[in-house]
């Protein structure tokens, strides 16, 4: 759920929200946990399952990116000759990954976000490993450090300590080259030309078909 979050309250504490982003409230001796949802687009599901085969049936099967080994790895990117950001985002491949750190994964790994799957080499198959669990991983620290033992309140996918996710027209932390996005549907992908397509300006569905030949091929011609 885009909007979706979990939220503690100590007993006694107030909401602090609207009732309608109030879905589900769960008591508990020492507090309350809040299943809420914001915006205007409702999306919000809960499943009861009872048993380990019933709740395993509800995993999509993607791979645990922390647990793989290269061969694992490279056997779910290359499963579905998908882009590499469709592929690191879809959980039947891969297990919650995500738009924000599929964004950033690719960064670290210098791999354009629309390269195909099935045409990288080995090596860049290697670095897109080494790459995705350094950056998980780097994540999880810096989160569990914020947290300091609390219940997570801040949850958003959008942090000033990121490469690129979100942070369009902003330079890069590497090059300095302003950070480039393309928008589809309720999504973007963040991007730096220079690091990750050789200076290359990935097309824009709507606004290249808008601009045609005015649309820029490359950073250098922004």
């Amino acid at each position: 759920m885009i909007a979706g979050r979990l939220r503690w309250r100590e007993p006694g504490q107030k909401l602090g929200l609207g009732p309608r982003m109030v879905l589900a409230s769960f008591e508990f001796a020492t507090g309350t946990l809040l299943f809420t949802e914001a915006g205007s687009k409702k999306r919000a599901s809960m499943q009861l399952a009872s048993g380990l085969a019933a709740v395993q049936a509800l995993d999509p099967g993607g791979l645990e990116p922390l647990d793989a080994g290269a061969g694992a790895f490279r056997e779910a990117l290359t499963r579905e000759n998908h882009t590499l950001k469709r592929a690191l985002t879809d959980p039947h491949l891969f297990s919650g990954i995500g738009n924000a750190y599929s964004d950033e994964i690719l960064h670290a790994a210098r791999l354009s976000p629309l390269k195909l799957a099935r045409s990288l080499t080995e090596v860049e198959i290697a670095r897109l490993h080494r790459a995705t669990r350094e950056t998980l991983l780097m994540w999880i620290e810096r989160l569990r450090r914020d947290a300091a033992g609390r219940f997570p309140d801040k949850v958003t996918a959008f942090r000033h300590e990121m490469a690129v996710h979100g942070r369009f027209k902003q330079p890069c932390p590497v090059c300095g080259t302003p950070i480039q996005r393309i928008r589809y549907a309720e999504h973007e992908c963040n991007y730096c030309a220079r690091c990750q397509t050789g200076g290359r300006l990935l097309a824009d569905r709507s606004l290249s078909r808008l601009l045609k030949d005015d649309w820029p091929r490359r950073v250098d011609e922004l």
